[in-house]
């Protein structure tokens, strides 16, 4: 579902939702979407987090907004 994809900690960023494995706010993937960009410029910017997370993260979204 995503959920994997996504930790929480508060000794990472104050505890906000970050990619597994990076201190990537999942809040800046939405921000790049917002803005119009890709989620190829988003990857680019953030080499951390792989496509597959971002994938899940979205089906993730997609789920709830359902």
């Amino acid at each position: 579902m995503g959920v994997n994809d996504i930790t929480k900690d508060p000794e990472v960023l104050g505890g906000a939702p970050v990619f597994e494995g990076t201190r990537v706010p999942v809040r800046n993937l939405f921000d790049y979407l917002v803005a119009g960009d890709s989620v190829t410029d988003f990857l680019d910017d953030f080499p951390t987090v792989s496509f597959d997370q971002v994938r899940a993260v979205l089906r993730a979204a997609e789920q709830v907004a359902a």
